[in-house]
């Protein structure tokens, strides 16, 4: 599986924090994760991303989140529900992994997160997803 520092789309980083769970790119309305192996991501860590998210890219722009699953890890489900019930708001999420243990958490995901969650075996087959509908979302809001 392909990491963001390989990828030709890096070169239009923003920002780059690394924190002891992981290392989160940020890009013109777009968040990419790779989480470390073995870390149990629950709201607390989720919560440095989120004020992350809104210092780079601000508070009310359509937001895509891709989750780049280059390890293993654990997403706490049911914290979603204090996603929503903190009004935070996310466009698009896409999981990309390239086994099936990648998406063992995307079952569970799915039962809390408001959205669709799109799926996909290729990093940049997920960037072009996810840039194309932040386009057309802020087509529709002009």
């Amino acid at each position: 599986m392909k990491r963001v520092r390989e990828i030709e789309f890096f070169k239009n980083i923003r920002e780059i924090r690394e924190y002891e769970f992981g290392i989160f790119y940020f890009f013109e309305n777009l968040v990419i994760s790779e989480v470390h192996e073995g870390v149990l991501f629950g709201w607390e860590m989720a919560t440095k991303t989120i004020e992350a998210a809104y210092e780079v890219i601000g508070k009310g722009n359509t937001i895509a989140y891709i989750s780049n699953r280059v390890n293993n890890y654990s997403v706490v489900a049911a914290d979603w529900r204090k996603f929503y019930f903190n009004r935070h708001q996310l466009d698009f999420y896409s999981v990309v992994g390239g086994t099936n243990g990648s998406f063992a958490s995307l079952v569970l995901e799915r039962m809390f997160f408001r959205n669709n969650i799109r799926q996909f075996s290729d990093l940049e087959e997920a960037i072009a997803w996810s840039m194309s509908r932040i386009e057309e979302q802020n087509q529709i809001t002009q």
